[in-house]
């Protein structure tokens, strides 16, 4: 492994659309700044199904006004990532992919050690702002491993005319079921009914211009609705399912995606000691100063759709306010 011995003034962990706006509003400040990231550029963007359009406008995604180019009034996942790419590039930040933070702690003073799977990096302030999606999460059922099984949708091509099982409860499982059944698979979505129920967009219900395209395939037949209590087993033709209703299904199947949310990893901010809390979404969370997104730990900070600032939109403006925050600290420190 390499060294660094460069003092940084700010280290940004992730680069999706946080990290690269936060990357953008340090160049502002002409701070020396550095962004890692263990993946690709917007990684979380990379992962979304291909050609998929992204029901946001224009306005909530791009890193400056008027700077994303449409085909349609949507971006899809290309549009917004080649946004991304591009603006780095003209932009000329320093961001390093595939470089994944193993370890941060507090030095003796005011400076952080952040160790790499390159090199070593010491910095005055820090700010994490990984994606949601490092951990996806597990049934945990007899089968799960099978080579059928997924956890992340990409595209409805290899399934058509098979039998396809879609299990989850949010946007991401209606959606990955809408793409296979329009795209020709035989396609059941397996759903609690406390979330088919659901139509509270501020309690997490499936988006109006989701849900209404689903109803259509469902009354056309071309999609199934399961609402189920557990899913008790997955074998290599088949799966077992306990409905509401007590009763026992057992659909013939070729392919399973099991699409029930994901986690952001925690693990550099719990080593520096940054308190988590669970959320009322049921997921952890760090601890952080609403005004400045500071943590309990003084001189690291977080952004980015694991904060309660979950939308692409507040992820992107966030970075814009609080950068400058840190610069000032920065400078105050230094007098």
């Amino acid at each position: 492994m390499g060294s660094n011995t460069e003092q940084l003034d700010l280290l940004i962990i992730g680069a999706g659309p946080a990290g690269i706006s936060a990357a953008y509003a340090a160049k502002v400040e002409g701070l020396n700044y550095l962004v890692i990231e263990r993946g690709l550029l917007a990684h979380t963007i990379y992962n979304y199904p291909v050609g998929l359009p992204v029901f946001s406008t224009p306005d909530e995604l791009e890193m400056l006004p008027g700077t994303l180019e449409l085909a349609r009034d949507k971006p899809t996942r290309e549009e917004l990532l080649a946004h991304y790419v591009r603006f780095i590039l003209e932009q000329n930040l320093r961001i390093n992919t595939e470089e994944e933070a193993l370890e941060l702690k507090h030095d003796d003073g005011e400076s952080f050690s952040v160790r790499t799977t390159r090199s070593q990096y010491r910095a005055m302030r820090v700010l994490v702002a990984v994606g949601a999606m490092s951990r996806l999460r597990r049934l945990n059922v007899p089968g799960e491993d099978l080579p059928k099984v997924q956890h992340r949708f990409v595209e409805p091509f290899p399934f058509v005319r098979k039998d396809a099982l879609v299990i989850g409860g949010g946007n991401s499982a209606a959606e990955a079921a809408l793409f296979l059944a329009e795209g020709g698979a035989r396609t059941t979505l397996a759903i609690w009914p406390s979330d088919w129920e659901n139509r509270d967009p501020k309690a997490g219900a499936i988006k109006a211009w989701v849900r209404t395209p689903l109803e259509r395939e469902i009354k056309e037949n071309r999609l199934q609705i399961v609402l189920f209590k557990r899913i008790e087993e997955i074998t290599e033709r088949e799966v077992r399912i306990e409905t509401e209703e007590e009763a026992r299904l057992l659909l013939p199947n070729d392919a399973v995606f099991i699409l029930i949310g994901s986690d952001a990893d925690l693990m550099l901010l719990r080593q520096a000691g940054v308190e988590i809390v669970r959320s009322e979404r049921g997921c952890d969370v760090p601890v952080y100063d609403q005004e400045t997104f500071e943590t309990n730990v003084r001189g690291i900070y977080v952004a980015g759709h694991f904060t309660n600032a979950r939308h692409i939109k507040d992820a992107i403006a966030v970075p814009r306010r609080i950068v400058p925050l840190i610069a000032q600290s920065l400078r105050a420190a230094a007098v």
